[in-house]
């Protein structure tokens, strides 16, 4: 250990928050290590949020930066928006992912390290020339060094497992020398054990004893100065569960269906980020959903908009690239007038880009990525849990108005969890898709008939007709259709008309979604901020911090997140006309800014990063604290 410090075991000292990052090679672990520890965190009691990051290979060379898989955690005894800008923990249990992970562990923060894996060979492999466990690199931070594999391997010696077999449990030892360090009981992880690996008694046996093994080094080797204990937070009543975004979108999707009494179909491609939600609802099939893992990305999206043909609720899932190769079925579905539900998990482009990396890169493609004249509205989720919500929201516009929608999330949301407190089914909004189960027309010689465009009066919604209703029958297709009656078309007139209403019916969505949501202490005694700060999607978490910790410096600023793209809130030009500046941060070069300056005539400024990581909230707050100055400064020069 680099720290001489060596105080009494039984010294236990409570702090408000902990941010730790756990990272190794990709068969290390990393992931199921960090689940657990978060399992534990949840179960008693504290906020918490996560950030997994995962290699893109399937499998790089071990000990590479390539290879490198972590998981950051963010506990607390207060509620929390983000898994925290920087780690003030990192468990590293190679050279490699030290090498991949320091430059992010705050000045003063710990490292704990296996320093069975620092010998020669593994630190040339990671990129370093010296061993950094020896040549004062790491002197800013507290350095622990822990033989992880020799004493994972000693404790696995009762039961007769190999010493490369044992040696695959270190990242249980790992998680039992965190969990004593921070007050988690070993109790739950043990059941994940038991659960997970049923089938394989040995390698239960070798976890647990691994997992216990770290515990007992933390409690017997008074390498550390305390151990930590960070109190429950005060949640609201009810039932939680820890969710990730992927999952809540998934269970989002069955409630929606259930809300609207549809049959479930998805039609889907594995892709990462967005493969978990087809994973979730292939296991679900008790909700009667159905799902197809087709061929390819048009396959895919084709069977879904058969499956909302035919009466079910289509859905489709994907990534950027896949969105690519779907865009001419969705126009087919804005032809059609039909639901569809179009989930888009982003990821870093263009291409292949970054497949395991996050970028909110797509809302320009969402908006106007078709042929010809084709508005599609956007949902986007803006927390991993709200998934649940936007995945309804999108579901229901959707079937209300007979036109495919985008659900956007990102990797960030996808992966990240957090505590989500479950829902009263009763509060769900209710869905109707309100089949035509007669003809809806005239014909001249008082012959009853089906007009599968004969639209709604308020909505402009064409009616929906099951396949194999009497009378019913009716054609599809993507040549145009005459308004009313649906048939093929090629009079100029009826094009504009039919361009113009499916751009009608579209607008006409802003009157059933509730206004934009103004965060601004000062407006309700007319004393608005000047600076107002607008989001979208998973910069949530880190424009609501920023402009927390904003105000706690004094700073006067307003927030609001859109959750609808397309159409916008109606409010939300009157909204922006009350600020001197408006602030936008996106993970992009700047996408919703192009839209909003369009729309609105507002010289938006952009805050901007492409990075393939979220926003830390410190680069928000900076940003916040630059534009402010010179506005303070005018405003105190008038005075």
């Amino acid at each position: 250990m680099s720290s001489t410090m060596n105080p009494p075991r039984d010294s236990v000292s409570s702090i408000g928050s902990l941010v730790v990052r756990f990272a190794g090679d990709s068969g290390d672990g990393m992931q199921v290590t960090g689940d657990q520890f978060t399992a534990a965190s949840a179960l008693f009691g504290n906020d918490l949020a996560t950030f997994p990051s995962y290699p893109a290979e399937i499998r790089a060379p071990a000990g590479t930066l390539a290879g490198v898989s972590a998981f950051q955690v963010h506990i607390a005894d207060h509620d929390i928006l983000t898994p925290g800008d920087a780690p003030t923990v990192l468990i590293a249990m190679n050279p490699a992912a030290l090498r991949a992970n320091v430059e992010d562990v705050v000045t003063g923060g710990s490292i704990i390290v296996n320093s069975d894996a620092f010998d020669e060979r593994a630190v040339a492999k990671a990129g370093y020339v010296s061993d950094p466990l020896r040549d004062g690199s790491l002197a800013q931070f507290r350095v622990y060094e822990v033989p992880m594999t020799t004493l994972t391997v000693e404790a696995c010696k009762p039961i007769g497992a190999k010493p490369r077999d044992a040696e695959r449990s270190k990242n249980f030892f790992a998680l039992g020398l965190v969990s004593w360090l921070y007050h988690h009981a070993l109790e739950p992880t043990i059941e994940f054990v038991e659960r997970r690996y049923a089938a394989r008694p040995l390698v239960v046996q070798a976890n647990t004893l691994a997992l216990r093994a770290g515990w007992n080094f933390g409690e017997t080797a008074e390498l550390f100065e305390s151990s930590y204990e960070i109190p429950p937070t005060t949640l609201e009543p009810g039932t939680y569960t820890n969710v990730t975004g992927n999952t809540a979108l998934a269970w989002g999707l069955i409630a929606g269906a259930h809300q609207a009494g549809l049959s479930l179909f998805l039609g889907s491609y594995p892709i990462t980020p967005a493969s978990d939600i087809l994973h979730e609802l292939a296991k679900q099939k008790h909700f009667g959903i159905r799902t197809l893992q087709a061929e390819d990305e048009i396959a895919g999206v084709g069977a879904a908009l058969g499956a909302s043909f035919g009466g079910a609720l289509g859905v489709t899932t994907t990534s950027g690239p896949g969105i690519d190769l779907k865009s001419e079925t969705i126009g087919l579905a804005v032809s059609l007038e039909l639901p569809l539900v179009i989930v888009d998990v982003q990821r870093g482009g263009p291409s292949t880009g970054l497949p395991t990396k996050t970028e909110q890169g797509d809302l320009l493609h969402a908006m106007y990525g078709r042929h010809g004249e084709a508005p599609v509205p956007i949902v986007a989720a803006s927390t991993p849990s709200h998934c649940f919500a936007a995945a309804i929201e999108a579901v229901r516009i959707a079937v209300t108005y007979r036109t495919p929608v985008y659900l956007l999330s990102d990797g960030y949301l996808a992966n990240g969890a957090e505590p989500w407190r479950l829902p009263d089914v009763a509060t769900l909004p209710t869905i109707d898709p309100a089949f035509r189960r007669e003809p809806n027309h005239t014909a001249p010689d008082g012959t009853p008939e089906f007009w599968p465009y004969l639209r709604d009066d308020e909505t402009l919604a064409r009616p929906w007709a099951i396949p194999g209703t009497p009378g019913l029958e009716h054609r599809i297709g993507g040549i145009e259709k005459q308004d009313g009656s649906g048939d093929v078309s090629y009079d100029p007139g009826n094009h504009a008309l039919m361009v113009r209403l499916r751009a009608e019916r579209i607008a006409g969505i802003a009157r059933t979604i509730p206004p934009l949501e103004l965060d601004d202490p000062g407006a309700a005694t007319g004393s608005r901020a000047r600076l107002l700060v607008l989001g979208w999607g998973s910069t949530y978490g880190a424009i609501a911090a920023a402009v927390r910790r904003s105000r706690a410096r004094g700073l006067e600023v307003a927030r609001a997140h859109l959750v609808h793209l397309n159409p916008f809130p109606s409010n939300l030009g009157e909204v922006l006309a009350e600020y001197d500046t408006v602030l936008v941060p996106e993970t992009n070069l700047g996408q919703l800014v192009k839209l909003v300056r369009a729309a609105f005539l507002v010289d938006a400024i952009g805050l901007n990063k492409v990075e393939g990581r979220p926003f830390r909230v410190s680069e928000v707050e900076q940003a916040i604290v630059d534009l402010l100055a010179p506005l303070t400064a005018s405003k105190e020069a008038i005075a």
